[in-house]
């Protein structure tokens, strides 16, 4: 089968096109044949290297499809070969069949297109957790968000208004991308420069946010904590900039602002708790399927394609969120 492989760190000029052996499922898996893979700026920090997300090259990239079960691991029960489903590998998924944990494949409800669905199982199930399960998102409340241009970004403000509103801030890291984040449907959206701080302040109404969602290390961490609201919260749930992580401060301010800080990461929710993955994938798809939630999508056109969109997102040029159409 074909897959894309990353054959060493580095850039676009190390992930390639080749023919590789298909995997094959075991107990408790299930092998899908993927036709949407959708891109996600962790396949950017494996492919650059970063700690902790390859353990050995090559590597196959690739941890959230859409596709058709091939074939089932023994013990499997609640899918059968056929089915529409989506899916988050550990890795592997931009290939032509890719194998998957059976707890993190979820089918897909009809009337939802599986170009659509490909951006669930980790882009916006990520989100759904961020604001769920970590933020503690309540109605009402001013949500800033780092990286807002994003796909992880553009699918926080499709999914507040489901979650009952609130006032969403976004930042971006060039300016020419301020006007894209409000069309997306942010209140105001700034470009991350010594002007921010007050931008926010005045477009928080003065009062401070009360939740950051932060994907940029800790690199921002002390304007996150300067901006919140007493009681507010700060998620970090990555390091697109693969700087050093300073650490955290002190308890005595965070007991003094009746502040929190708390770490997410979508690989150890997949490890120590599948089913809370499971269910904000089924949550999402089931706001597709009523027609309440809306997932643009920018359609890539075969594997060989990703690496340029890789690059994109490197740069901090990407534009929401890229699917690749792996079968056809």
């Amino acid at each position: 089968m074909r897959a894309l492989v990353m054959t060493a760190p580095g850039g676009s000029e190390n992930s390639l096109v080749r023919e590789v052996e298909e995997p094959a499922p075991g107990p408790g898996q299930v092998s899908v044949e993927v036709a949407y893979a959708g891109l996600n700026f962790v396949d950017v920090m494996a492919r650059r290297g970063d700690a902790g997300y390859v353990t050995a090259w090559p590597y196959l990239p690739g941890k959230e499809v859409s596709g058709t079960v091939r074939a089932l691991g023994a013990g499997v029960t609640g899918l059968a070969v056929g089915d529409q489903v989506v899916a988050a590998p550990a890795g592997g998924g931009l290939a032509e069949v890719v194998v998957a944990e059976a707890a993190l494949t979820v089918p897909v409800p009809a009337g939802v297109a599986l170009s659509r669905a490909a951006a669930v199982p980790l882009g916006l199930a990520t989100a759904m957790l961020l604001l769920t399960e970590s933020g503690r998102f309540a109605a009402g409340e001013t949500v800033l968000v780092h990286s807002a241009g994003g796909g992880i970004g553009r699918g926080i403000a499709e999914l507040v208004p489901q979650l009952g509103g609130g006032r969403l801030i976004g930042t971006v890291g060039r300016p020419e991308k301020a006007a894209a984040a409000v069309e997306a449907g942010y209140d105001a959206a700034f470009a991350r420069d010594e002007k921010l701080a007050e931008a926010v302040r005045e477009a928080a109404g003065g009062r401070g946010v009360d939740l950051v969602l932060d994907p940029l290390g800790t690199e921002a961490l002390e304007l996150d904590l300067e901006l919140l609201a007493p009681g507010g919260r700060v998620v970090l749930f990555g390091n697109a900039g693969g700087g050093e992580v300073t650490p955290l401060p002190p308890a005595a301010r965070l007991l003094g602002g009746n502040l929190g800080i708390t770490g997410f990461s979508h690989r150890g929710l997949t490890v120590g708790a599948p089913e809370k993955v499971a269910r904000a994938v089924a949550r999402v798809l089931a706001l597709l399927a009523e027609g309440r939630l809306d997932v643009p999508v920018t359609e890539l056109p075969g594997l060989s394609a990703a690496p340029a969109a890789h690059d994109l997102l490197a740069a901090g040029r990407g534009e929401g969120k890229y699917v690749v159409a792996v079968a056809g």
